[in-house]
């Protein structure tokens, strides 16, 4: 067996759990708290060389600027000579996406609570003066108590002072504002509340308010705010999202809107944080999330490691040894399971696929990979794999973006092996097509406990 382990200052480093562009994110276990951490891992020749330095420092600064229990809490920043490391709140619970494709859409309570949630993340944030810009269910995770936990402040802005308006269109366009669209300056607090009422409705709905194959096109719709709601909307429900997705943030008064609006009192442009926490539909069982009192930031880790890191270098350290997949050790394996009950390990649902996901085999790890690599290439994709680690690359269904995906060989107890499946690139609904297409394919390299084991029995057998 392999004994792989690699330690960056008293963090010991362990699977990776996610991957992007520009940095990768691994589970990691703080040595001296035995407390489990994610840790975001950037190239500094890569942020230097798209002259992300400015970016960077500044996602950082606003996640420990905005710290509250709805939002994913960022713990330290360390560097070595060639990289950074991020230290974050290690979420368990997967995406609210994941919930919503299962369930296909949530009840109305369900949908309201984590609304709530979202909304006392977001006034807290605007109260901070940050703008998000990009929310969408992708980045709201859940801890393991299901609480919404919002994540990925790299598009976030900080207003310069004496400026109102932002002017940098950024965001997934079905969640986008048309005044952000516009190009004309937009406001940012008005811009994340389009995007929360837009969560809000697929939530309710199970699918977009806005969805089209063309950007144009798309584009005409959201400016226009053309939807409507499913008939199993509740009135109340219905009339909220409508005053969130007003096309126009702040509507010049006519006489005649003017006179409406005293006679009906109706509004005449797009709702504020303050109006939705008196909504009646809001407020029902509504029990507001607020952060501590006594929280106290410090950015002088982010200073350091920007601003004077030539000495100030973390401890790295890996040794390896053999040429075999990982292993996988008892920490990383709880935190894959909902609380302590491993046989989640084990389960796979075809109707429910995550955009990371796994499974197990007691084929040896060559054969496993073999056998995906087999099944790549039948269903057109370009294969790369070096140390039991697969990247699947090809065109998206939209022969326009970039699809991508890694597998990942790990040995969890002698014969047994799990293959960790997650997305790199491209739309998430996707991958749920590829990853079932996959499992037809490589079926008879999948292994099922025919009787589920006690979790205790599972424990030992994986840790031995």
């Amino acid at each position: 067996m392999k004994a792989v382990k690699r330690k960056v200052g008293k963090y010991e480093l362990g699977r990776t759990i996610g991957s992007g562009t520009f940095a990768k994110v691994k589970f990691a276990q703080n040595m001296e708290t035995n407390e489990s951490v994610a840790i975001k891992i950037m190239a500094k020749s890569t942020i230097l060389r798209h002259k992300m330095v400015d970016q960077i420092k500044r996602e950082i600064s606003i996640m420990k600027i905005v710290r509250h229990p709805c939002i994913v809490r960022l713990h330290e920043v360390l560097a070595s000579q060639t990289k950074i490391y991020i230290v974050l709140e290690l979420v368990s619970g997967g995406e609210l996406f994941d919930r919503f494709v299962h369930q296909r859409r949530l009840s109305e309570s369900e949908s309201r609570r984590y609304f709530q949630q979202l909304i006392d993340a977001v006034s807290h944030c605007h109260g901070k003066g940050v703008y998000h810009r990009d929310l969408k269910p992708e980045n709201l995770l859940l801890d393991s108590g299901a609480n919404l936990k919002v994540l990925d402040f790299g598009l976030s802005a900080l207003p310069k002072q004496g400026v109102e308006l932002l002017h940098t269109t950024c965001g997934t366009p079905n969640y986008v504002a048309p005044e952000v669209l516009s190009g004309r300056g937009y406001d940012g607090a008005a811009a994340d509340l389009w995007s929360c009422g837009v969560i809000l409705y697929v939530l309710l709905a199970g699918h977009l308010p806005f969805d089209e194959t063309d950007l144009p096109s798309l584009c005409s719709k959201i400016n226009t705010a053309q939807f409507s709601c499913p008939c199993w909307f509740s009135p109340a429900a219905t009339s909220l999202i409508h005053k969130i997705l007003d096309p126009n943030p702040v509507t010049c008064f006519c006489r005649m809107q003017l006179l409406l609006s005293s006679f009906c009192n109706l509004d005449f442009e797009r709702i504020k944080i303050e109006g939705i926490k008196r909504d009646p539909w809001f407020q029902k069982n509504y029990v507001p999330v607020r952060p501590r009192a006594d929280e106290v930031v410090n950015l002088d880790d982010v200073s350091v490691v920007f601003d004077g890191i030539q000495d100030k270098f973390v401890n790295e350290e890996s040794h390896n040894t053999d040429d075999g997949p990982l292993i996988m050790n008892a920490f990383e394996m709880i935190t894959l399971s909902q609380g302590l009950n491993l046989s989640a390990l084990f389960e796979r649902r075809q109707d429910y696929v995550k955009r990371q996901t796994r499974f197990v085999s007691r084929q040896p790890a060559k054969v496993i990979i073999s056998a995906i690599e087999a099944a790549a290439v039948s269903l057109g994709l370009k294969v790369h794999t070096r140390n039991y680690k697969t990247r699947l690359e090809g065109l998206s269904s939209n022969r326009v973006s970039q699809f991508a995906v890694v597998l990942e060989v790990f040995e969890v107890a002698p014969s047994l092996f799990m293959v960790d499946v997650r997305k790199v690139a491209g739309d998430t609904l996707e991958y749920h097509k590829f990853y079932k297409h996959l499992c037809e394919k490589i079926d008879r390299i999948i292994w099922r406990p025919k009787v589920s084991m006690p979790s205790s029995t599972l424990f030992q057998t994986m840790t031995c």
